[in-house]
């Protein structure tokens, strides 16, 4: 009885142990890789900007009064998979925060920062620029998501333009089936017709995935990185 009262014990000890260890792996070692990930992606794309490499020509300035209806930049060459391509700023989530954008929604990817769906409009273009990005693990990039409100900037540059969007709608709940969220003219975002338009995307509740947030904002301005930051940067 003493043997078998013994090896029970050392059971659970050793299960604790690798739970605890599992915890602290998922909340602090994914966070921390996470961030020196991110911040190598974003090295990468000053490096290359500063270089001069081949980016899209500036974009001329949006109607703010016309929700989605900024003039169009040149179309940019197709985005590399798994490759960065642009600095996401949220000022609602703090200051601080940025975020590279990466080519895809693959798990690898989203180790690295927020991605973008592959079929999704690009960057300033028409239709619909759609992101996702982790609540929870590897870097936190999306946990005060549910901060979100209508009116709240949503920048972005890709080198040579700085990018604003303004949100619409949301924090939206839906489920992870609903992929009509991404659609160029998304059905519940409210917008009738097509447009510029940005869609971010999350897990619900914040250490699950059962449901998604999701967020909707039409291009409001472009202006080129050679004017400064815009207005929504500007503390």
């Amino acid at each position: 009885m003493r043997l078998v009262v013994r090896t029970v014990s050392e059971l659970c000890i050793t299960a604790g142990t690798v739970i605890v260890l599992f915890v602290v792996y998922v909340l602090f070692w994914t966070g921390v890789r996470a961030d020196t990930d991110m911040g190598d992606q974003i090295d990468r794309l000053q490096d290359q900007w500063a270089q001069g490499a081949l980016r899209p020509s500036p974009a001329a300035p949006g109607d703010a009064r016309n929700p989605g209806t900024a003039t169009s930049p040149p179309t940019p060459a197709p985005y590399a998979a798994g490759e960065p391509f642009a600095i996401m700023y949220i000022p609602r989530l703090g200051f601080t925060w940025n975020k590279p954008v990466l080519e895809g929604t693959d798990l690898d990817t989203l180790k690295k920062g927020l991605g973008h769906y592959a079929n999704t409009a690009q960057l300033g273009q028409r239709g619909n620029f759609s992101v996702a990005g982790h609540r929870r693990t590897y870097g936190d990039p999306f946990k005060d998501f549910p901060r979100l409100r209508p009116g709240d900037a949503v920048v972005l540059t890709d080198g040579t333009t700085w990018f604003t969007y303004r949100i619409d709608k949301g924090p939206y709940k839906t489920v992870p089936t609903d992929v009509e969220v991404i659609d160029p003219v998304p059905r519940k975002s409210g917008y009738t017709r097509a447009g510029r338009y940005l869609t971010l995307t999350t897990c619900e509740p914040e250490w699950g995935h059962s449901y998604r947030l999701i967020v909707w904002a039409h291009l409001d301005s472009t202006q080129p990185v050679e004017a400064g930051k815009p207005k929504a940067l500007r503390r």
